[in-house]
């Protein structure tokens, strides 16, 4: 692929995944459509967008994947939605990405992986960015949603790193997505009692799972057929500040000091690790 496209499908790629919190924040704040039902309307909506794909590619998606995968990605997907009730997108998205991050680098620790000085403290960091996110303040985030959205960003870790070597991993998602709408009808079907859908709520939760998630997806893998595995690693830092940008442009959010500077710590101590890597390789 050229130079161009790449760089095109890159971008197109991290606005979906940023958009995935904006348009979660949007129906959750401005719509009558609850968590359990935008989830379950998201991984559908994903599902058929990335069986389609497969199928336009010739393939079968329901003989790929996995359940425990798929458990992961539900996890993800319920607990980022029910945490989107309450946190602004830009949080949100911040948390997410460094508990991936976080989650990412600390199994690589665990299986015996080194850290050079530069990434131990590029840790240290990201690690107390976090902390410091979620200390008590005016501006501190609701702590049961910023938990819950640690728990996303940590499943989102798991299934990420279940997923790596696949060789196709656009089949091996629309399996997983497939999977995973099981597990997210039957949230639905417990939370029955609570369920309230609204029109534009279900508009946005379709086009988080067809387009930012699903299509998203066959896009970003698409992309990563050109780039190197360090440069998709730090284009990944883009999400969270394209997220930030739009919540202030499409939801009125405001940029506080504290998601400024735990901006700057988080996602720069996640670039040193990733940098240095590079550098060490």
């Amino acid at each position: 692929m050229s130079h161009a496209r790449v760089l095109t499908l890159t971008c197109v790629a991290m606005t979906a995944f940023a958009g995935n919190s904006l348009l979660c924040r949007l129906a959750l704040k401005n719509t009558g459509i609850d968590a359990a039902s935008f989830t379950s309307i998201r991984i559908l909506s994903g599902a058929l967008a990335l069986w389609l794909i497969v199928r336009i590619r010739g393939g079968a998606p329901g003989t790929s994947g996995n359940w425990p995968s798929a458990f992961a990605l539900f996890c993800y997907a319920a607990c980022f939605s029910f945490a989107y009730v309450g946190l602004p997108a830009a949080t949100g998205a911040l948390l997410l990405f460094g508990a991936v991050q976080v989650t990412m680098i600390g199994y690589g620790l665990w299986i015996g992986e080194h850290l050079s000085a530069r990434q131990i403290t590029g840790l240290v960091l990201a690690f107390g960015g976090l902390v410091g996110l979620l200390l008590p303040g005016l501006s501190a985030p609701p702590l049961r949603e910023a938990t819950l959205m640690l728990a996303a960003g940590v499943a989102w870790g798991i299934y990420s790193l279940r997923g790596r070597g696949t060789q196709d991993p656009i089949r091996v998602t629309a399996g997983n997505f497939l999977r995973c709408g099981g597990f997210a009808v039957g949230l639905s079907a417990a939370m029955l009692a609570r369920t309230s859908l609204d029109s534009w709520g279900i508009g946005y939760a379709i086009a988080s799972g067809a387009f930012a998630s699903g299509v998203g997806y066959a896009i970003w893998y698409t992309a990563l057929r050109g780039l190197k595995a360090t440069s998709a690693a730090s284009v990944q830092l883009s999400v969270p500040v394209i997220a930030a940008g739009g919540a202030i442009v499409l939801l009125g959010e405001s940029m506080t000091l504290r998601l400024l500077v735990a901006s700057v710590v988080i996602l720069g101590g996640i670039a040193l690790v990733i940098f240095d890597k590079r550098k060490s390789r």
